[in-house]
């Protein structure tokens, strides 16, 4: 849980941040303002809305999670820097919608220095950025709210001839804020151990669930059981694809039915307060690699383990790719899949046809959290405090005609999350089983008796009976 402390530190932070660029440019240090709205309210259909989720930038600062929101900085306020408008509480909106804070409790709540009604935001807020010549906001991600901003800049305008004195610049707030929200602090980093632990065990709980004659469709209802029941919330929609689906990056059709032979791909996190888990783990249908997919599994893991050695304070972001993808060279090489040596195909870029993405993203309130990953022009280098994932693959279409027929509609990706410390990498996702000899080992150890006992009712309208899953695969005892 984050501290009311800690939210305060961050707007402050924020504030200096903005303070020296500022200065940097000979002005005065407090001629900005910073405007955060909160995420806007998605119509689904009709009167039916899609899950409201906080824009990560106002929990961030705030730990605010209600719509209809904006806070707003302005440094050397005397009456106070921080202010949120929110909304009212309403006995009638609060009996269909649940508890409002209001705009009476927030300051004490939250930690900050003012709030005022949302339905009074045109009157006030023009005021507080009369005489900021420079306005931090997200320019471009609400159109409505765009224009909202852009007439209270107008309306400064027009009473130029009575003193006002409107922003002259709006300035993308991304840079500053990636820049913070990139160093998790003690608290974040519990929150994402926290986030990554129930994100394993719905994968293991899935992969108990596995076995020829399932769908899709039932492995994903198996995660979303694990998130919820420990509090959780999907982090983004699951992929859960067998066979070839897992040549396909975001798969999202999530209904077929997995086959004995066929390996199947999990990519599945949850949110805890909004911080972000992001696993992905490749397994065998039947419990048992086969030889020709232990061979590109050991290739995938070899070259995840080769990453993750690399996320030490002061390697770069393309260490680690690099180090990743040299591997997966290498693997290729000896499979036959690319021809040539190294140096070769690392020129013509051969290995792309198999590896074709990078090898991890930022984490934390996002899963592709924010933070630049280049700084003029050069690599980023990785500090302690920032948390990344690691995951190559191996993904063979169904079409290929260069690869063996054995191999064609064959998708491996290993996915785990690292945190950067000073003394090496911290794996936090380590709960759920990743090599390959692990995951057999787990499949094949009660997990015929595990579905017998928890599957049956989900299992009732397939073809074949769970009674009869499992011979011949390796599984069944």
């Amino acid at each position: 849980m984050i501290s009311k402390a800690e939210f305060k530190q961050r707007r402050r932070l924020l504030m200096e941040l903005a303070e020296r660029a500022c200065m940097s440019l000979g002005e005065h240090p407090n001629s900005f303002a910073i405007v955060v709205p909160a995420a806007p309210v998605k119509a689904r259909n009709l009167d039916s809305f899609y899950a409201y989720r906080q824009d990560s930038d106002l929990v961030y600062l705030t730990g605010f999670l209600e719509p209809d929101a904006v806070l707003v900085l302005i440094p050397g306020r005397a009456a106070g820097q921080s202010i949120l408008f929110c909304r009212e509480r309403s006995p009638e909106r609060e009996r269909w919608d649940g508890e409002i804070l209001g705009p009476e409790r927030a300051p004490a709540k939250l930690g900050l220095d003012d709030a005022f009604p949302i339905t009074d935001i045109d009157d006030i807020l023009p005021n507080l950025i009369d005489g900021k010549p420079r306005l931090y906001f997200h320019f471009g991600r609400d159109a409505e709210f765009d224009m909202q901003v852009l007439n209270w800049i107008n309306r400064l305008r027009t009473q130029r001839k009575h003193g006002a004195r409107p922003p002259e610049s709006i300035i993308a707030l991304g840079h500053l804020l990636g820049d913070l929200r990139l160093f998790k602090s003690k608290a974040e980093l519990e929150l994402l151990q926290r986030a990554a632990d129930i994100a394993a065990r719905a994968h293991v709980r899935a992969m108990r669930a596995t076995a020829p004659g399932v769908n899709e469709n039932q492995l994903e209802a198996e995660l979303l059981y694990g998130f919820r029941t420990e509090g959780a919330v999907c982090a983004y929609e699951p992929t859960v694809a067998t066979g070839a689906n897992a040549c396909v990056f975001h798969y999202r059709g999530n209904r077929a039915r997995l086959n004995a032979g066929e390996l199947v791909l999990i990519d599945a996190g949850c949110e805890v307060d909004c911080y972000a888990s992001d696993i992905t783990r490749t397994f065998p249908v039947d419990g048992a690699f086969s030889a020709l997919q232990a061979e590109l599994y050991d290739i995938v893991y070899a070259a995840q383990n080769a990453a993750i050695s690399v996320c030490r304070a002061g390697a770069s972001w393309a260490d680690v790719h690099n180090a990743a993808r040299l591997e997966i060279i290498r693997g290729l090489l000896d499979v036959k899949l690319v021809k040539g040596d190294i140096q070769s195909v690392l020129r013509d870029q051969s290995y792309r046809r198999y590896f074709p993405h990078k090898t991890g993203h930022w984490l934390g309130l996002d899963v592709h959290d924010v933070g630049d990953y280049q700084i003029d022009g050069h690599s980023r280098l990785l500090e302690a405090g920032m948390v990344l994932t690691i995951e190559p693959g191996i993904y063979i279409a169904a079409d290929d005609a260069q690869a063996p027929k054995a191999w064609r509609g064959l998708g491996i990706r290993i996915e785990d999350e690292i945190a950067v410390e000073s003394k090496g990498p911290r794996l936090l996702t380590q709960a759920a089983p990743r090599a390959r000899a692990d995951i057999e080992a787990f499949m094949q150890s009660g997990a015929l008796e595990w579905r017998a006992t928890h599957m049956p009712a989900a299992n009732d309208e397939l073809e074949t009976p769970l009674s009869q899953i499992g011979g011949g695969n390796g599984i069944a005892g």
